[in-house]
């Protein structure tokens, strides 16, 4: 398919159904109405795609497999992934709270960090957290002073390790290079270093060394760098005798058309088979954490056409009434989106377009070089697809934005699961 074809089936959320009229629904419910409804811009999840994302990843991986609450976080998205099996990753002080706060059961949380406080250490001790990855020498100098503080228990933990894997992605996440803020070197040694560490640690009764971590990087999308890592981390991880692999996340997902990633089913299957052949044995527990697999493509945004301008010589800037704040992606990442019009879902596209945002920003674009129907009017809801990870998560109040509501779509019902901030919202904190 071409850049001005409809937007491809694939990247529209599982139920999402197109009306002989053109238009389209998610969940059994009509996008246009309802933007009309809780108006915009507004964060629109598929909830049976959610919870069968977290069944394939459950039926992938088996038990142990945890979401990654970074790609998407709230109260709602915590119980659903907990209802469906999955452990969940946080990485900060607040994402426990949260998971905590949803009734997740602190023995389903894995606690990651390149800088977790003592603050933040002494909340997953006293929750009784059921793993902690550790990712410095720092980190276990506070570990060895805290943990003691919990009587009867002791905290089971994971040595991040930096295999020197460089994946084909952006820069920004990149991680299991050498060259990386996250884990400990393989080969400067320090890999080797922080588990004799954490061992000396464990034979004291303070730590259960369980296992070891390396997590190469975000939107991957081909599987042999997985299948390196493993080849590499085998050496080392073999005569420790220890029982947990973790492969971390970032499989790949499709955002425009032409884009294919692989399957959750064949991510598991490739490093399942590499850990076989590098002689891993089969009572190891191998286990992943995906977050933008799970929710990325479950997510639509709706954004409010307020501006049409085209620029002879140039271009046609669409301005929504969006942008940077409840996408930041594409200027961080230079991410590709595709953009089209819920009233006529399948319509063809011919007219390019930038589109923008209201941020005083030129920098505030959101699909830099889209294509849209060429009858896209001022007041028209414009819909961009796989918008499910990292939008509400990594979303701001620049020129003092509200942040929009979250909606899951199930069943022919909408239910708002965070609601739209208002100006209140902007200025409770002010003192």
């Amino acid at each position: 398919m071409g850049p001005t074809d409809p937007v491809e089936r694939g990247l529209l959320p599982l139920t999402s159904v197109v009306a002989p009229d053109g238009r389209l629904s998610v969940g059994g419910v009509d996008l246009v109405d309802l933007a009309g409804e809780l108006g915009t811009p507004l964060y629109v999840y598929d909830e049976q795609e959610l919870r069968m994302r977290c069944r394939e990843a459950v039926q992938a991986w088996g038990d142990g497999v945890a979401y990654a609450t970074k790609a998407f976080l709230c109260l709602a998205m915590a119980r659903l992934a907990f209802e469906e099996g999955m452990c969940l990753d946080v990485s900060t002080g607040g994402e426990l709270a949260v998971a905590l706060a949803a009734g997740v059961t602190p023995d389903r949380l894995v606690l990651h960090g390149n800088n977790k406080s003592d603050e933040e250490l002494a909340a997953a001790f006293a929750a009784r957290v059921g793993r902690i990855v550790v990712d410095s020498f720092d980190e276990i100098d506070r570990i060895e002073r805290l943990a003691g503080d919990v009587a009867g228990w002791r905290p089971k933990v994971l040595a991040r390790i930096t295999p020197g894997v460089e994946v084909h992605t952006h820069e920004f996440v990149r991680t299991g290079q050498d060259d990386s803020k996250f884990g400990f070197g393989l080969a400067s040694g320090a890999a080797t270093e922080a588990v004799e560490r954490l061992r000396r640690l464990d034979r004291a009764g303070t730590v259960e060394l369980v296992g070891i971590h390396a997590h190469l990087g975000s939107q991957v999308f081909s599987l042999d760098p997985f299948v390196r890592a493993i080849d590499i981390l085998a050496t080392f991880f073999a005569p420790l005798a220890l029982s947990e692999l973790v492969v971390g996340g970032g499989l790949g997902v499709a955002y425009v058309n032409g884009e294919q990633a692989p399957t959750m089913a064949e991510w598991a299957a490739s490093v399942k088979a590499a850990c076989a052949r590098a002689g891993i044995p089969g009572s190891v527990r191998v286990t992943a954490e995906p977050g933008r697999s799970i929710v990325a493509s479950a997510g639509v945004t709706l954004y409010r056409v307020g501006t049409v301008k085209p620029v002879p010589g140039y271009r046609t800037y669409v301005s929504v009434d969006g942008g940077m704040s409840d996408n930041p992606r594409p200027v961080l990442y230079d991410s590709g989106y595709e953009a089209f019009l819920p009233r006529e879902a399948t319509a063809a596209r011919p007219l390019p377009i930038r589109l923008v945002g209201k941020h005083c920003e030129s920098g505030d674009v959101v699909v830099s070089e889209g294509f849209v129907p060429e009858d896209l009017a001022v007041g028209d809801v414009l819909a961009t697809p796989v918008t499910g990870a990292y939008g509400h998560s990594m979303a701001s109040n620049y020129n003092k934005v509200p942040r929009p509501a979250v909606v899951f779509v199930a069943d022919g019902a909408a239910r708002v699961v965070v609601r739209r901030e208002t100006v209140d919202d902007l200025l409770r904190l002010d003192v």
